[in-house]
């Protein structure tokens, strides 16, 4: 299924076997996992998703379409996940198949920007309140750690 809303883990390895055909040379996949952040109110220990379903459906299916459009018939992954989250989870997964590299590279890189600003889906950090990270002391002097 090319464009998915679920509560269920992500694959990339079905990622992988939906979109691979023969004659499509290139398969780019791009993961987005949740992020342990700093934020106001302490660091980030999961995100909640959620997402208004039909409009969200249609926008992903839209998305897939322009794809089509942009870079030629080839097959396209647009999955993303509901619910909470925690840190190290795959929150949503995009992939491009295409004739060649290049063209699933861009394709790729076209769904994930597209997705993030035009799909509603909303995310609320949960934060485990406590200190903010302290910086290394090579860093507080000016030096670099690495």
């Amino acid at each position: 299924m090319p464009v998915r809303l679920t509560t269920r883990r992500l694959s990339m390895a079905e990622a992988m076997r939906v979109l691979a055909r023969p004659g499509l040379g290139g398969i780019a996949l791009f993961a987005g996992c949740v992020r342990p952040d700093p934020g106001p109110g302490g660091r980030v220990v999961a995100l909640d998703y959620e997402a208004h379903g039909p409009l969200a459906v249609g926008a992903l299916r839209a998305l897939e379409r322009e794809a089509v459009r942009r870079f030629g018939p080839g097959r396209f992954v647009l999955w993303h996940r509901l619910g909470r989250l925690p840190v190290g989870e795959v929150s949503v997964i995009v992939g491009a198949a295409c004739g060649h590299r290049a063209e699933a590279f861009s394709a790729a890189r076209f769904l994930i920007e597209r997705l993030k600003v035009t799909v509603p889906i909303w995310k609320t950090e949960r934060a485990r309140p406590g200190r903010r990270p302290r910086r290394s002391r090579a860093r507080r002097a000016g030096r670099s750690a690495g």
